[in-house]
């Protein structure tokens, strides 16, 4: 099976590796020639171009940033560049696995069917560690069939893959979640600056809260204090993981869901506005662990 890969990104990358070494012929693309260097230095077949990467592929993955980029990429812009779906033979599988508003996944789909493309949006959880290890969790929407033809090439990828239900709903999963998680992280950020605050060692405390009725995920796996966690990038000068920028646009299509569908999210919200805040205050590219700084600066 011949697989086009696009998007190189820190998730993206690692996972196009996966699937060379699963034994895959695997040819990638990005718009980042930095990107393409180094995943060609690691033995990935790196194409000229998008279009030349999808010219014989039976599956087609991408992973990118927004909306705006996946519908360019697959739709073009009007007149003056064609979108990739004019490349794509019919018959081939095409899994998104960027995180983005369902709408536009319902839209790329509905013109990819038209053409004779089968198309899944398949977003991710499981951050950066999860994607080198092959351990992702995909949420999928798409016809069940078609999921059937995608699942060899995900589980080469991730350790949980689950069906949604529809095209776009996979995304509308995705956001849940990450708004969840959001909301979490700055709680938990919140608990530990202000214990620290009153003298508390951050390790202890963390500790605590893990084995009581607090616990969760970022204690767990993800500590947002420097120095209790060696592999959390909290450790790393918070460089890595996942940025407070996408973060940020991940909180901003779950208020779009849900203005749309009339869904009650105050929390949802409120995490926006302080993920915003944090990213004006030029910590954008850092780690969203690394609201912790914003809540430890109001605390002081």
């Amino acid at each position: 099976m011949k697989i086009a890969f696009i998007g190189l990104g820190h998730m993206g990358g690692p996972m196009a590796l996966n699937l060379r070494k699963a034994g895959y012929a695997v040819k990638a693309f990005d718009l980042s020639d930095e990107a393409c260097k180094k995943y060609a230095a690691e033995g990935l077949a790196i194409s000229t171009s998008a279009a030349e990467s999808v010219a014989d592929a039976d599956v087609v993955i991408s992973m990118l940033p927004a909306s705006a980029h996946v519908e360019g990429l697959f739709l073009g812009s009007g007149g003056s560049k064609p979108g990739l779906l004019d490349s794509i033979r019919a018959g081939t599988l095409v899994i998104d696995s960027s995180t983005i508003a369902a709408a536009t996944s319902r839209k790329v789909a509905e013109a990819a069917a038209a053409k004779g493309i089968a198309m899944i949006d398949a977003p991710v959880s499981g951050g950066t560690g999860g994607a080198i290890a092959g351990t992702l969790t995909f949420m999928v929407g798409g016809e069940a069939d078609d999921l059937e033809r995608a699942r060899p090439v995900l589980e080469k990828m991730g350790a949980n893959i689950f069906h949604a239900g529809g095209v776009g709903a996979g995304q509308t999963a995705k956001i849940c979640n990450n708004m969840l998680l959001g909301i979490l992280m700055i709680g938990t950020s919140e608990a530990l600056a202000l214990g620290v605050a009153n003298g508390l060692d951050p390790k202890v405390l963390s500790e605590i809260m893990r084995r009581s009725s607090g616990g969760n995920w970022a204690l767990e796996k993800y500590n947002p204090m420097p120095g209790v966690m060696e592999t959390a990038p909290a450790s790393k000068n918070y460089a890595g993981g996942f940025g407070t920028d996408l973060m940020l646009k991940d909180l901003g299509l779950a208020q779009e869901n849900a203005t749309a569908v009339r869904a009650a999210t105050p929390l949802g919200g409120l995490a926006r506005s302080l993920y915003a805040a944090h990213s004006l205050a030029g910590h954008g590219a850092l780690d969203f662990s690394s609201v912790l700084k914003l809540l430890q600066k109001a605390s002081s």
